[in-house]
């Protein structure tokens, strides 16, 4: 439980922190909340060669309305998250989901955009991202880039960024149906989730994102696809784990976890 030796830097604005980054290369990695790079670094999982601490840069923490999205700062606390008045308003699953991460001391601390990043496959965040469409904003050597949620993450903890480059927002469109739904399920109080679901209703159909059901948070598109095509919610949730790879490991058995997405996505369309 004691980490590898590193250096420190406190970044004073985003262009401190990129230029941190291209100066150390693979070497730097960025330090948000820290509640998933501290403890992999405790059991050196993770050995950063430099942290470079944003944790302090106010101008990435915000929620304000541009035009029909709703425009969110990497560094926004779940806790902002959970309680923003424009979150509940425009995008209210990303308040449910934010609502369910850990306990309170934790969501005092961690970053939607630390969350992301760390590409976690069980990250109750990443479902109500994906389930909204949002569009991941990455700033680095080239510029400003949009990264739709679909195609940030890569696999097991990895993600669309490339070298240099750090996330700096999340827009999500406002939902113009407020009917959502989030569930997950864990072994204990404030474990990551086993299986996790977010559903939005919108114009037209459901969108459904699982998580815990493969290397990547994905999108359940037989799921959405029956939705359109007028099957009954019942029956569209028994097809909630097709196309997905759910892991096989202490947590739960792959079978387990394809039983446990086809319950929790029905109580998710029941709840719609």
């Amino acid at each position: 439980m004691i980490p590898a030796g590193f250096s420190y830097v406190r970044a004073g604005s985003v262009q401190e922190a990129l230029d941190e980054l291209s100066r150390h290369g693979g070497a730097a990695r960025l330090l948000a909340g820290g509640h998933s790079l501290l403890p992999a670094m405790k059991l050196r999982r993770a050995e950063p060669g430099v942290l470079i601490d944003i944790g302090r840069l106010g101008e990435l923490a915000y929620v304000r309305a541009d035009g029909d999205r709703i425009a969110v700062g990497a560094l926004t606390r779940h806790r902002t998250l959970e309680r923003d008045p424009l979150v509940a308003e425009h995008v209210p699953l990303l308040a449910a989901a934010a609502a369910r991460i850990g306990d309170q001391q934790v969501r005092n601390r961690g970053t939607i955009g630390g969350s992301l990043a760390n590409a976690d496959p069980a990250a109750d965040l990443a479902a109500a991202v994906l389930a909204l469409d949002g569009v991941l904003v990455a700033r680095g050597p080239a510029g400003e880039r949009e990264i739709p949620a679909r195609k940030f993450f890569t696999g097991r903890c990895r993600s669309a960024l490339a070298a240099g480059e750090m996330l700096t927002e999340i827009r999500l469109p406002a939902a113009t149906d407020r009917s959502y739904a989030f569930e997950k399920f864990s072994r204990r109080a404030l474990d990551w989730a086993v299986v996790g679901v977010a559903a939005q209703a919108r114009p037209g159909g459901v969108a459904v994102a699982l998580i815990g059901m493969g290397p990547t948070p994905v999108r359940a598109t037989a799921v959405e696809e029956a939705l359109a095509a007028g099957v009954p919610a019942a029956e569209a949730a028994r097809l909630a784990a097709r196309g997905c790879e759910p892991p096989d490991n202490a947590a739960a058995s792959a079978s387990y976890r394809a039983h446990l997405a086809e319950v929790l996505v029905g109580r998710a369309l029941a709840a719609l």
